[in-house]
């Protein structure tokens, strides 16, 4: 077996599993209004606040703006993306124009433009740490985070050995200006709920 085969299967076997962990989750009683996602072989169930749920709808609305309707745009879908179990349900995934699922039906990582997680409170960590890290070696060309508590954005960029290489703050209340990243597009973050 070569290195690459040896990846191949550890994916599979991956994605065997979060399919197994899902299913149960499917059908556990979990209570309206929470996500539900795993990070690194962790479950994490997280309640959707109305400060999270604005800021999502306000960036939702600038990609369709900007690309109109049929832009891939989905919040709170899993894919699976590199790592020891990780399927995340990022609040925000622009997918490439023209990707499709897999032969399991699930979206490719591969196929992702950016993503933008909004800070919830018990599961911060998770979005400053092991998905910053899971998104940099999945490449994801641009990562964006809206932290409600610090009134901030944080823009990453260039994906390189597991990590990005540029950082960028950006307060609430100034343009979220993305136009020099694969978005190409400009928020305005003045509305952006804060806690």
């Amino acid at each position: 077996m070569t290195v690459v085969d040896d990846r191949i299967a550890m994916a599979d076997a991956n994605t065997q599993r979060l399919d197994e962990w899902f299913e149960r989750l499917e059908r556990m009683p979990v209570p309206e209004g929470f996500r539900v996602e795993i990070v690194g072989g962790n479950v994490h169930m997280t309640p959707q606040r109305d400060t999270h749920w604005g800021i999502i709808r306000r960036i939702v609305r600038a990609v369709e703006d900007r690309f109109g309707m049929d832009v891939p745009v989905f919040s709170d879908v899993r894919i699976d993306f590199p790592g020891y179990e990780n399927g995340f349900c990022p609040d925000v995934a622009v997918l490439r124009k023209g990707a499709r699922k897999d032969a399991e039906g699930h979206w490719r990582y591969q196929d992702i433009e950016f993503v933008v997680e909004v800070i919830s409170e018990g599961t911060a960590a998770n979005d400053y740490g092991p998905k910053k890290a899971a998104y940099a070696v999945a490449e994801v060309p641009l990562y964006v985070i809206a932290d409600p508590y610090r009134a901030r954005c944080y823009v990453y960029t260039h994906p390189k050995n597991g990590d990005y290489v540029t950082r960028t703050k950006v307060d609430f209340g100034d343009p979220l200006d993305l136009t020099g990243t694969v978005a190409d597009l400009t928020v305005a973050t003045g509305g952006f709920p804060r806690d």
